[in-house]
């Protein structure tokens, strides 16, 4: 009788996903807490792991692991695995980005919300017992271009939420053609600098796309624009957002990432305080969360579904 294929869990998913890999035939175990180099001597025996991002996937790695058949990433981003090769060796590696879309989208639009608003700025005020009234007058969303780039699972996730804000909607993707729907035209960058009121990106991280918002691409924008990152801190170039920030060109910014997150993203690689970051704790017109636009209770465990339905189609593989 043919064993059971085993799954290694690195970090606590959903218990769905531990039960539905059960009932498909799976063995399942657990090791959150162990380093690297310890998970890489028993890899060898496991056909799939179920991660999030508590350490890189390299190619070091992915030569011992010789049973493996699949690295199933609970997220979006896939920037600490080799994915070129892990699949030049076979193994499939699974994300879920459609289990975050809908935090992620609502997430930025309370960003947005609470960046025009002043609404941050408005409650420490009143705590300390400052009741100020004119310098919080908002801005409106109403009537105002938005700018997204990337369309992918968060970009449209994000367009279809402002629907009902009476605003414009533009996304761009390089990626992509033909991509225009009922919530977001389809424009080039050339337009987005020249209409966009507001940008909010949702590309994901990769060398390419390392800085890819600097000073020279804010330059572009013939308006002030206000800046929302849920994407990934080091698709944005902070020394420069900070510049423009202080200069008008961006009105405000509203970042649940930044470019000073370990890979694990639990926590800031910050030895000391760098200039740039300091000026956005203390900039009244910035707004900031611990990279947590998709953590929601429901992404969980939508999640954990995205990945095992993915999983149990992947098992109907004859090479599986």
């Amino acid at each position: 009788m043919r064993p059971s294929p085993k799954v290694l869990f690195l970090d606590k998913a959903h218990p769905f996903l531990e039960n539905r890999l059960t009932e498909l035939g799976f063995e399942c175990h657990t090791d959150t807490v162990s380093p690297k180099t310890e998970v890489a001597k028993i890899v060898p025996g496991f056909a799939g792991i179920v991660m999030r991002s508590r350490f890189s996937i390299d190619r070091a790695f992915l030569e011992n692991a010789t049973g493996l058949v699949f690295l199933a990433r609970e997220g979006v981003g896939l920037e600490h695995i080799d994915v070129a090769f892990a699949e030049s060796l076979g193994i499939r590696v699974l994300a879920s980005p459609e289990g975050s879309r809908d935090t992620v989208a609502e997430h930025t639009i309370g960003l947005l919300l609470c960046l025009m608003n002043h609404l941050s700025r408005a409650d420490r005020q009143v705590r300390s017992g400052q009741w100020v009234r004119e310098a919080n007058r908002a801005v409106e969303l109403k009537g105002k271009t938005v700018g997204i780039l990337g369309y992918g699972n968060m970009g449209t996730a994000f367009a279809r939420r402002l629907q009902g804000f009476g605003v414009k909607t533009l996304a761009y993707d390089k990626f992509k053609t033909g991509y225009g729907d009922a919530f977001a035209e389809e424009a080039d960058l050339d337009r987005l600098f020249e209409e966009a009121d507001v940008l909010s990106l949702h590309i994901p991280y990769s060398p390419e796309n390392h800085y890819f918002i600097n000073g020279a691409f804010l330059k572009n924008f013939r308006k002030n624009i206000f800046l929302v990152n849920t994407a990934r801190g080091l698709v944005l170039n902070t020394d420069d957002l900070v510049a423009h920030l202080k200069s008008g060109k961006v009105l405000g910014a509203a970042l649940d990432v930044l470019e000073y997150e370990e890979t694990s993203f639990d926590k800031f690689r910050l030895e000391k305080l760098p200039p740039a970051f300091g000026h956005l704790t203390s900039a009244e017109n910035v707004v900031l969360s611990p990279h947590i636009a998709g953590w929601s209770f429901e992404s969980k465990e939508k999640h954990a579904r995205v990945l095992a339905e993915k999983i149990e189609k992947l098992m109907l593989r004859p090479d599986f």
